[in-house]
């Protein structure tokens, strides 16, 4: 107990020490299982006492308190836990803390767990076993049972404001040349916001492992989907280096050429991730290439004490590819997009190992899964004649409102959900996903923008694409990569070439000189080791 005391505090500081023991003195008091959990992401605390956390906790018996990172980086948080060999009794699992031992088989207990077990098919969960044979995590996203309902694009895209749009008369815009020329007259014609603020017309998000906002944008210009580590053709199931093919040169040269035109900021290469959510807070960004979940959770909360949306700042994603005719792939269908990589898993510090499996399964029953994500029937939302779940203007306030989050609302958001429609057969499984919800409770910037492109949701405004092939996504192999291995070696040296150059080549007076030498820096590091690597791994996942 005394070395968790010490990495509880090294990891998160004092107060987040003495919450914890407050917490979980509630809890005993209570007679509740009290959990501890941490996620390598940014996230926002729920209270002490809140409403929905303590009825799922009556109906369970368990509860758990939710660790974000809080002024750090996933590796630095990661690696203090590993320092010190202990942790909370859930983690988001991945190949370090595998490989630091730090996690425990759960294929070795989920028998008397069948939510567990059931909770994708045997095919699906060879994906999951590690070198052992055994499977350390739990997927938590884009587990769909059922019907599939998709109202919201969760990945990359090139975002842009409805206000640009509105002012432009909601033109098409399909062509990266299209993109950047509408920013560019917007802005020429309105610098500054309603306040005074200038506007800034394009941003980047270059953060450390975010990076790939900036680096793989050529794989979905050429019309491919997010395999984030190459291309595949799927008629011939080649491998290719996105990194190195006449798309990515003319991207970046399109981006050097943003950059002296002032459309780009020299400051996108050294700013962190919060300096970027802060530069979006203020509405003033037009556009950004990222993914949505990246940022749109994030900045809710200022723009609704800004009035922001009221100034059509909201963000819609756009079909980009690099020139007209080639059929975008950024949205596919998200029960395709099953990350193998990572998920939830039950550390070797967890003292109540059943108990903690119980509380994943309980999490899975439809009535918490309505519970975490629609609520109290009742008072977060109503039920018609037909069964369907809406809501009324009351409730519709108060799921807008950050304040009620954080004492009402408990979604477990980083633990595992099924998605798609509930066992009724009627309703969504969570209210941001209910169509008929979802767009009478979309801001009026957005219901505008979306009339006028005469769609109803986000994936209408981006397109909708089946999973390319059974290797899909092959992101999920690559980050899973061990360090010590060949193609992981390859892969980071890779990156560190890519973190290194691609600024410099974005703001090099000489473009081709620089992209002749970033190429020699890349040539170096063998990428033929590493796409040797993808190449088997696509074969071998094609053949089941």
């Amino acid at each position: 107990m005394k070395k968790r005391i010490i990495t509880a505090v090294a990891v998160f500081g004092l107060l987040g020490v003495i919450l914890y023991f407050a917490y979980a003195q509630t809890a005993a008091q209570n007679n509740v299982k009290h959990f501890t959990a941490f996620f390598a992401v940014e996230g926002e605390a729920i209270d002490q006492n809140n409403d929905m956390k303590k009825e799922i906790a009556r109906l369970t018996g368990a509860d758990c308190e939710e660790l974000w990172l809080v002024g750090q980086s996933k590796e630095s948080a990661l690696n203090s836990y590993i320092v010190s060999g202990e942790y909370p009794d859930f983690i988001s699992g991945d190949t370090s803390l595998y490989e630091a031992g730090a996690l425990l088989p759960l294929d070795e207990y989920w028998e008397n767990y069948p939510n567990i077990k059931n909770y994708l098919t045997e095919e699906q969960w060879e994906r999951f076993r590690r070198p052992d044979g055994h499977i350390y995590w739990i997927p938590q996203f884009g587990v769909t049972h059922g019907e599939d309902v998709e109202v919201t694009h969760s990945g990359e895209a090139f975002w842009i404001q409805t206000r640009v749009l509105k002012w432009a008369g909601y033109p098409e815009i399909h062509t990266v040349d299209e993109y950047f020329d509408l920013i560019e007259r917007y802005v020429a014609a309105n610098p500054v916001m309603e306040d005074g603020t200038p506007n800034i017309p394009f941003t980047i998000l270059c953060d450390g492992w975010r990076y790939f906002c900036l680096e793989n944008i050529p794989q979905f210009l050429d019309g491919y989907p997010n395999d984030g580590s190459c291309i595949v053709d799927p008629d011939t199931l080649q491998v290719y280096d996105y990194n190195t093919t006449d798309t990515a040169k003319w991207y970046f040269k399109k981006l050097n050429e943003e950059y002296h035109k002032d459309i780009l900021g020299a400051e996108v290469f050294t700013e962190t991730y919060e300096d970027y959510l802060a530069k979006l807070s203020t509405g003033a960004v037009c556009g950004m290439p990222d993914q949505w979940w990246q940022f749109y959770y994030s900045i809710q909360n200022a723009y609704d004490e800004q009035g922001l949306r009221e100034q059509g700042c909201d963000y819609v994603p756009l079909p980009i590819t690099r020139e007209e005719g080639i059929a975008n792939q950024w949205h596919v269908t998200r029960s395709a997009e099953l990350d193998s990589s990572t998920g939830l898993s039950i550390t070797v510090s967890c003292e109540d190992i059943d108990g903690a499996l119980q509380f994943v399964s309980d999490l899975l029953e439809p009535e918490i899964i309505k519970l975490r994500f629609w609520g109290e029937e009742g008072v977060d939302y109503s039920v018609d004649e037909n069964g369907l779940f809406y809501l009324t203007e009351e409730q519709a306030k108060r799921w807008m409102t950050s304040e009620e989050k954080r004492k009402h609302f408990c979604f477990y958001s980083y633990f595992p959900r099924v998605e798609g429609k509930l066992p009724d057969g009627i309703n969504a499984f969570s209210l941001e996903y209910q169509t008929t919800e979802f767009f009478k409770n979309q801001p009026k910037d957005i219901q505008e923008c979306f009339s006028a492109y005469g769609v109803t949701n986000y994936v209408d405004m981006i397109g909708n694409n089946e999973a390319p092939g059974a290797w899909y996504p092959m992101y999920s192999y690559t980050t899973s990569l061990f360090a010590n291995s060949p193609a992981g070696q390859v892969r980071d040296r890779m990156d560190a070439v890519k973190h290194k150059w691609l600024p410099q080549v974005i703001m090099a007076e000489d473009f081709e000189t620089a992209w002749e030498q970033y190429m020699e820096a890349y040539d170096s590091c063998n990428p033929e080791i590493y796409y040797q690597m993808l190449q088997l791994e696509v074969e071998k996942r094609v053949k089941g």
